[in-house]
């Protein structure tokens, strides 16, 4: 039984109705081909990329403001429990969060406000405007979040207001960890704070969306602290090299994947008790510890010089 609040404003139905009528089927293929900019394996994608590849440090900055915006998002749509557009209203879904489950299942499609692929791609391409000087950065700060966060009113998922929202959060992310971060002397302090602001979560989310994203922020924490401690790998942009990490990487990504799920049922997986939520958020901690911090013992190391 699908549950939650309902509350919107006429305008945000009424714009999107137009939108979805006046579209047609190329512009709607286009809004959900730009939707899937702002998914997380997309943003893992890209964080992967710079990290293991191009830019460690600038990985290291993206991957931590959009681990914050992937954590708060399920926070606070777990408060406001926000029912998605095509609950209620003639709004179409095109683009479902989880095309393999039930649309009207709230705990596999999550709630509606904020948008999370609003606030995570204005946390991890706003990160290229932020920390880089260049205007092709700019453009990608500003062009992608906007296109991403268009797109999810367009498919149908998301009201205009919690993309708005949504990008307010993955700004606040970039503009307030810098700041966070300068109270604490140590790299692992900062992190633990952080950890700790999602900690709360436990208590009251019931979405999967949560426990997928804390799982993400505690592994790639404990893994980026292990890499500097232990690894400290050179950045490389020789295209073959580039080629065989990124390859590598995502190939670990979706075989550990499969991997850890095999001691388990697809009921007792799907089933929303508490120890399947422990098991999605250690299944994803382990994930990304061995990505960020073990696989890139593979890699050249002489402390992160770029080749």
């Amino acid at each position: 039984m699908v549950a939650g609040n309902t509350f919107f404003f006429d305008w945000e139905v009424s714009l999107m109705l137009w939108l979805q009528a006046h579209l047609g089927s190329f512009g709607l293929t286009l809004a959900s081909l730009c939707s899937a900019m702002g998914e997380e394996l997309v943003l893992i994608l890209v964080m992967g990329f710079l990290y293991w590849c191009w830019d460690k440090e600038l990985g290291i900055r993206l991957g931590t403001n959009l681990c914050a915006a992937l954590v708060w998002n399920p926070m606070v749509k777990n408060v406001a429990m926000r029912r998605r557009p095509y609950f209620d209203t003639p709004v179409v879904c095109y683009r479902p969060v989880d095309p393999s489950a039930d649309i009207n299942d709230i705990a596999a499609q999550g709630f509606s406000f904020p948008s999370g692929h609003s606030s995570q791609s204005a946390a991890a391409y706003g990160s290229f405007a932020f920390y880089r000087k260049e205007r092709w950065a700019k453009v990608v700060g500003i062009v992608l979040p906007l296109l991403v966060g268009i797109s999810r009113f367009c498919v149908g998922v998301h009201y205009p207001t919690d993309v708005l929202c949504g990008w307010l959060l993955g700004c606040g992310a970039i503009f307030l960890l810098p700041m966070v971060e300068r109270l604490f002397p140590q790299k692992w302090m900062f992190y633990l704070a952080l950890i700790l602001t999602g900690l709360p979560g436990f208590f009251y989310c019931t979405t999967t969306d949560y426990f997928t994203a804390y799982g993400i922020m505690i592994g790639f924490f404990s893994g980026s602290l292990f890499e500097q401690r232990f690894v400290r790998f050179q950045s490389t942009r020789i295209w073959w090299k580039v080629l065989l990490r990124l390859t590598g990487g995502v190939g670990i990504f979706f075989l550990l994947s499969s991997l850890l799920k095999l001691p388990f049922s697809e009921a007792f997986l799907d089933s929303g008790t508490v120890a399947a939520h422990l098991v999605r958020t250690c299944r994803y901690i382990i994930i990304l510890f061995l990505d960020i911090g073990v696989y890139p013992l593979l890699f050249d190391r002489s402390g992160g010089k770029t080749e």
